[in-house]
């Protein structure tokens, strides 16, 4: 299944691939907040592979907003960047009272 072919408002999930701040240690995306002047920032860049849930795309730009199932950050990846997209199946349905760990 393609991104562009997913039909809406189903949830759908794809391993994707971007570059961003990777933790040496566990090869791990990491998110530094509010870094002060010449501090390190704790990852290094690398591309990074995981799997993410499809918050939203665009078809014009050709880019899907990703939720990483392993970090809990979200990033905007080209579809080129996607690939094998499934359906999600849902052990407990989210709602709008869950909240991510």
């Amino acid at each position: 299944m393609k991104i562009e072919d997913i039909p809406a408002g189903e949830s759908w999930a794809c391993r994707f691939k971007t570059t961003t701040f990777v933790d040496p240690k566990t090869n791990e995306a990491v998110e530094e907040k509010n870094l002060a002047i010449g501090q390190a920032h704790r990852g290094i860049p690398k591309t990074y592979e995981s799997i993410g849930l499809i918050q939203v795309r665009d078809t014009d730009t050709r880019i899907v907003q990703l939720l990483d199932t392993v970090s809990n950050i979200t990033f905007k990846v080209p579809f080129d960047d996607c690939w094998d997209v499934e359906v999600v199946e849902w052990i407990n349905e989210p709602n709008e009272t869950t909240e991510l760990a």
